[in-house]
């Protein structure tokens, strides 16, 4: 006798589990990126304001050369998971490690870039000779480390893909505690000062590298995928990712703009801005746990031929989309009294971020569906589509944002901008998903 099928009830529960056992992980390990900066600042700052201040610069620079490269995870993810779901887990692993080569490739270019045009690129920021020279040693040393930051961007791809957000999450929390002891040992123990915390995190990532390719390639000898660079498999996970660097350098410009324009604005409106941006990332990183989870699941259903099955996921991600945004919107609103007086004691400021606040709270289900359908189409492979999407948006965002201050708007009014901003996105993302033409099945899109 065949079982009875499962009841729509049961369906659910399936893909909650699924849903909760890989987001909940991808979020402590998204988190856990962010303390490696605190930790920094919290340490250099003792050292000095010029210190702190050439810190600021320079991470602002390796932060911008490592996310944009983001999509050696995304790609990598969606492109594992279909090959896991098909059952070729040889196969899948092979991608993974095309993915890591490529990462020391693109590490070895940004270095190559880095070192000679540290001084160059620090100077573009106009800060202080004092703040300049510390910038330029942080940002020299540091840059050593990015091939192991992009290794660790691809290989956590491959664990997503593997339907493993656990690892990455242990390494985080261990990265995270090394990063730490090493600084504190490096610039204070050894007295090498701003030197000694670019050391520190340098040898943090290349041990969260070096852990990330020991759990991969014991994996590949498992099934026998091969170690050795494959050009054209190489060639293939560049293909994959350049519609992804395309969207991410939208985004990009998108978030930048907006920082401009709040630079035209008052004091008080820029200050409140860089508030709501804190704010506003670290609900991007709880969005984009779910989103993450999508990318995983979505890719394994479409790899296995299961098309109603990725349907039916995507559906209930969108649910918890819609959920996670109205439970971050209403926690925006009720903590505000809480943690508004931790980022300042500025009446002026309190005031200009109280109503673009409740703006953002208010958006934050069309941000929760955004990311869901965005992670969704991700995992489908669906990069030119996301690309041509995300221009789409910038071209409409752009103009808008940028006459804010020319009619007198404020704060509110920018990210109102910001707010349709999203709305055309989830236009575009809901388009989409509703067509069905992401739902190409098979081991390859």
């Amino acid at each position: 006798m065949h079982p009875a099928p499962a009841t729509p009830a049961a369906v659910r529960r399936r893909h909650d589990r699924e849903i909760v056992s890989l987001a909940v992980p991808a979020f402590g390990a998204l988190v856990a990126e962010p303390l490696f900066l605190m930790a920094d600042s919290a340490i250099v700052g003792h050292l000095g304001t010029p210190q702190l201040a050439g810190l600021a610069i320079a991470s602002a620079l390796l932060s911008t050369a490592v996310s944009v490269f983001v999509f050696l995870a995304y790609a990598t993810t969606a492109a594992v998971a279909r090959r896991v779901g098909a059952g070729d887990l040889g196969a899948a692993l092979r991608q993974g490690i095309d993915g890591i080569w490529l990462a020391l490739l693109l590490g070895a270019v940004v270095i190559a870039v880095t070192l000679p045009g540290a001084p160059w690129l620090v100077d573009v920021f106009g800060a202080s000779d004092a703040a300049a020279a510390h910038a330029v040693t942080y940002l020299r040393i540091s840059s050593l480390g990015i091939p192991a930051m992009l290794v660790v961007l691809a290989a956590t791809g491959v664990l997503r893909g593997l339907q493993d957000t656990r690892t990455p999450l242990y390494v985080a929390i261990a990265g995270f505690a090394a990063n730490g002891v090493l600084n504190v040992v490096l610039v204070y123990g050894a007295g090498l000062g701003i030197a000694g915390s670019a050391w520190g995190t340098v040898i943090a990532q290349v041990g969260m590298a070096a852990s990330y390719l020991y759990v991969v390639v014991r994996g590949a000898r498992r099934h026998g995928a091969s170690l050795r660079p494959d050009a054209a498999g190489i060639r293939a996970s560049a293909q994959a990712g350049a519609p992804l660097l395309v969207r991410t350098l939208s985004l990009r410009a998108i978030l930048m703009i907006a920082t401009a324009v709040a630079a035209r604005l008052s004091d008080a409106d820029v200050a409140a801005h860089q508030i709501i941006l804190s704010l506003w990332s670290l609900m991007a990183f709880a969005l984009d746990a779910i989103a993450i989870a999508g990318q995983a699941i979505i890719g394994r259903y479409l790899g296995a031929d299961d098309a109603d099955g990725a349907r039916q996921v995507c559906r209930r991600m969108v649910q918890w989309g819609v959920l996670s945004g109205i439970v971050l919107g209403v926690l925006v609103i009720l903590a505000r009294p809480l943690f508004i007086p931790l980022f300042t004691g500025d009446s002026a400021v309190r005031d200009t971020l109280l109503p673009a606040l409740l703006v953002v709270a208010l958006s934050q289900p069309v941000s929760g569906v955004v990311f869901v359908l965005d992670g969704v189409l991700m995992g489908a492979g669906d990069g030119p589509y996301l690309a041509g999407a995300m221009l789409v948006t910038l071209l409409v965002f752009a103009p808008v944002a940028l006459l804010v201050p020319a009619f007198g708007g404020g704060l509110t009014a920018l990210w109102g901008a910001m707010t349709l901003m999203m709305t055309v996105r989830l236009a575009t993302l809901w388009w989409r998903a509703r067509s069905g033409r992401w739902v190409v099945t098979g081991a390859t899109r």
